[in-house]
């Protein structure tokens, strides 16, 4: 495996939540910064050393309401 996407949300009480797609880690941070490190910390530890992707992609999602 090359890379690992994360799906990123915009939490309602702030901050951003990442989960990824094929894989079962979910990880929250209050920034963007702090997001990434959160993001390859919570990869370092799901994976053995040596199997972990080389690359992690941040797929951003974000919902709006509008009145009609």
């Amino acid at each position: 495996m090359n890379e690992i996407i994360f799906l990123v949300e915009e939490a309602p009480e702030g901050g951003y939540s990442a989960r990824a797609l094929a894989e079962s880690i979910y990880t929250e941070a209050d920034d963007l910064p702090s997001l990434h490190e959160q993001v390859r910390d919570a990869v370092r530890c799901h994976f053995d050393e040596g199997k972990a992707p080389r690359i992690i992609r941040l797929h951003f999602t974000r919902e709006e309401v509008i009145p009609v």
